[in-house]
């Protein structure tokens, strides 16, 4: 009988164990996984779009919206220059030109100036503010549609003092050919 009520205390014991392994590996180490608003792909850069999403928290309402004005606005130039890097080393690897490499920093420089000026055609597309009572939280997105970017590119490389007329013209048909890819893709 002792024996008896002693294998199923060890049987208790060995499933309460069993029980605790079980519950602390469906925990996860990170915690819990916490849904912010301004996800999925409505808010995603595409072929068409460079998009971004900013957040920004604040006791003050107006400093939350211009941190995540600011952030959004961050990512942003971050994909554009990503994007003309991109289409820059597109170019130096198609080309022999002895100037190639001068024509495709002018365009980076370029581009560049652009960002340090104003974003062409940027839109919030979207925008929440939540509270709890003791601070607030901004989400703001934004969105460029990328031939309007490369359009205002060329706009500024048609203006700018710093390019002679042979890249000026190469820089041009850089733009040409990566709006026409977009043109392609719409």
């Amino acid at each position: 009988m002792k024996k008896v009520k002693m294998i199923n205390r060890l049987i208790i014991v060995a499933f309460m164990g069993l029980l605790i392994g079980i519950a602390s590996c469906s925990s996860n180490q990170y915690g819990k996984k916490v849904k912010e608003p301004f996800q999925g792909s409505k808010y995603e850069s595409n072929n068409n779009w460079f998009r971004a999403v900013g957040k920004g928290s604040s006791s003050k309402d107006n400093i939350a919206k211009s941190k995540a004005d600011l952030d959004a606005k961050t990512v942003l130039a971050g994909q554009l220059n990503t994007s003309v890097k991109k289409v820059a080393d597109q170019y130096l690897g198609q080309t022999e030109n002895e100037n190639a490499a001068d024509v495709a920093d002018k365009f980076q420089s370029l581009a560049r100036e652009v960002m340090n000026t104003e974003m062409a055609d940027l839109r919030k597309f979207d925008e929440a503010k939540y509270s709890d009572g003791e601070k607030y939280t901004v989400f703001v997105a934004y969105e460029i549609k990328k031939n309007a970017m490369f359009r205002y590119l060329k706009k500024q490389a048609k203006t700018s003092e710093q390019l002679n007329d042979a890249e000026r013209k190469k820089i041009e048909e850089i733009i040409d050919a990566e709006l026409e890819k977009l043109d392609n893709d719409e």
